[in-house]
């Protein structure tokens, strides 16, 4: 039933699809779809706009209108099956004794074409952002990967590429696994490995790992 009330809205015209309101909404009613925030279900927002605070682009407001009545009781349902799913077998679960990393170094700027463990080589190539995102890395990701880590954003694209095309083009890479973030900046990384492969007439199998603001792999 729709009542009269406070509740956030969201200007998808500002909004950068940075993420930063996602955490600070406590109800879970705040997700990034397709790069922008989104408001999940109206019934989840109590409309205290407690999010606000962290938006940096002033493109959420509280807003008076007819929406959805807040649910407390279907906020808790909510939440509790978003931990269900993120933890499907939490009781199997068991901590990595030691690490997975059979290689240095992991920069991608740093790790030269011509490394021998490059090599019929399993390469996972990680958005820095995402290995501190994801609690599970080692355990999910690491093992028998070459792990090349980088940042799309705040680093050379061009020598990324170039870097990239001379790997698949020296060594027999078996397979790319690509993790990044659900925020818009490592969307760039995805189209760095394509280019090369592109560049390099190489074709190689990958595919495509996104981490959300929270740390879950999104479906």
């Amino acid at each position: 039933m729709k009542v009269l009330r406070q509740i956030i809205e969201i200007d998808e015209e500002k909004c950068d699809g940075c993420g930063l309101c996602v955490p600070a909404c406590e109800e879970g009613a705040i997700q990034i779809i397709n790069g922008k925030a989104k408001v999940v279900s109206e019934k989840y927002c109590d409309g205290l706009g407690a999010c606000i605070g962290h938006c940096p682009k002033g493109a959420i407001k509280i807003v008076e209108k007819e929406a959805e009545e807040f649910d407390p009781d279907a906020v808790e349902e909510y939440l509790k099956s978003k931990e269900k799913a993120s933890c499907t077998t939490c009781e199997e679960i068991k901590p990595v004794e030691k690490s997975q990393l059979g290689h240095w170094p992991v920069q991608i700027k740093l790790i030269p074409p011509h490394a021998k463990f490059l090599d019929n080589a399993d390469l996972l190539v990680l958005a820095d952002c995402a290995a501190v995102a994801y609690p599970h890395l080692h355990r999910d990701f690491l093992k028998d990967k070459v792990v090349m880590i980088g940042c799309p954003k705040f680093d050379d694209v061009n020598e990324y590429v170039e870097k990239f095309k001379a790997i698949f083009s020296q060594h027999e890479i078996k397979s790319i696994k690509v993790v990044m973030m659900e925020v818009p900046c490592c969307s760039g990384l995805l189209g760095i490995i394509k280019r090369a492969l592109t560049e390099a007439k190489k074709e190689i199998p990958y595919e495509v790992k996104i981490i959300s603001i929270k740390g879950e792999i999104k479906k």
